[in-house]
């Protein structure tokens, strides 16, 4: 249920179940038809995204390259718009995933794979704006309008878009089915989240942290290291496990803080490991997850359902993260509907 008088950006975490639903029930058909026309006509995908929709571009990798077997590529917007030295794009599906629709590098890259004859396609909220406009086809993301201005709704509608999109390109309506159960897991999600305005209060004094995942789990790390950010000012650093390991877990001192996105499934077994050493450093552990005894042994635990699998715990594991960033920056005094610094809709060439 969602509450009321909260801060908007609260009322529009609590509307993602909807949100879902809603594109799920109105989109199906579309995307379907998107795949099937998809046929044949590309090799690789390339994504053009800024910000928390190039998250979701992070996700599409682990996405398209475990279910579909296709090579997916961020792109490099700058090499279209400053350099002007674009690369040949022979053979790919360039996909634009945009909240706003409105950034001109993001649409220098759409219209440079048209001039090239590639497929284009956009995950975009906006379905009157210049990305809805120039790419073929389109799979509108049904936020709303975000008027919070750290997006979350349409981060996760992105997400189930593509996911969607995966199952359709392989035409496997079994994997289709579990995507149409995400918005009853999304509502247990939140329903789980209850105690994660208490717990933010430990830690109203962070500076820095880290926020570990991998796998499918990559780019919950990215997203909620982002929206940590984005909310309380708090300098959060995304990693793999793997990365973490080459380096950087040297700042994983006694008492230091640690965000583990560590949901069942075949990456768990290294998210473990890593677990085991960070409790012999003595950090500050706190973990997302559907593991009960992992749940345990976390400083700060925040759960998220057992139903869930793991190739769409993203969708469900950015919850807590986004509940836990609001919720910090609430402790710390600040607005979480309107941060210092930052505006809606970014341009960027």
């Amino acid at each position: 249920m969602q509450p009321e008088n909260k801060s908007i950006l609260q009322q529009e975490i609590f509307q993602q179940p909807v949100v879902v639903k809603e594109l799920l029930e109105k989109e199906e058909k579309n995307i379907w038809t998107i795949a099937k026309s998809l046929e044949g006509k590309f090799q690789y995908i390339v994504i053009a995204a800024r910000g928390t929709s190039d998250n979701a571009g992070v996700y599409s990798q682990y996405l398209f390259g475990y279910f579909n077997h296709l090579q997916v590529g961020l792109a490099t917007p700058s090499l279209y718009t400053y350099y002007q030295s674009p690369p040949n794009l022979k053979g790919a599906l360039v996909i634009g995933i945009s909240q706003s629709g409105q950034s001109p590098d993001i649409n220098a890259v759409i219209e440079e794979a048209k001039r090239q004859g590639c497929p284009t396609l956009a995950l975009v909220n906006d379905e009157t704006s210049p990305l809805a406009r120039t790419c073929d086809a389109m799979i509108p993301l049904h936020a709303q309008p975000e008027q919070a201005v750290a997006a979350t709704k349409s981060y996760t509608s992105a997400l189930v878009g593509l996911a969607a999109l995966s199952c359709a390109i392989s035409n496997d309506e079994t994997r289709f089915q579990q995507v149409l159960e995400l918005p009853q897991i999304l509502e247990e999600t939140l329903s789980l989240g209850t105690e994660i305005q208490t717990r933010a209060e430990r830690y109203r004094y962070m500076q820095h942290c880290a926020v570990i995942g991998r796998g499918f789990s990559y780019t919950t790390a990215f997203e909620v290291a982002l929206k940590i950010k984005e909310l309380s000012s708090v300098i959060a650093e995304p990693y793999s496990s793997a990365d973490f390991r080459h380096g950087p877990i040297a700042t994983a001192t006694p008492g230091f803080p640690v965000i583990l996105i560590a949901p069942k499934g075949i990456i768990q077994e290294d998210i473990l490991a890593l677990h085991t050493e960070l409790r012999r450093r003595k950090v500050e552990e706190i973990i997302i997850s559907n593991d009960a005894k992992l749940l345990d042994e976390a400083q700060t635990p925040l759960p998220i359902p057992n139903s869930v699998p793991e190739w769409l715990s993203p969708v469900a594991s950015v919850i807590p993260g986004q509940l836990f960033a609001m919720n910090l920056a609430l402790v710390k005094g600040m607005n979480v509907d309107q941060p210092v610094g930052l505006t809606k809709v970014t341009s960027t060439r």
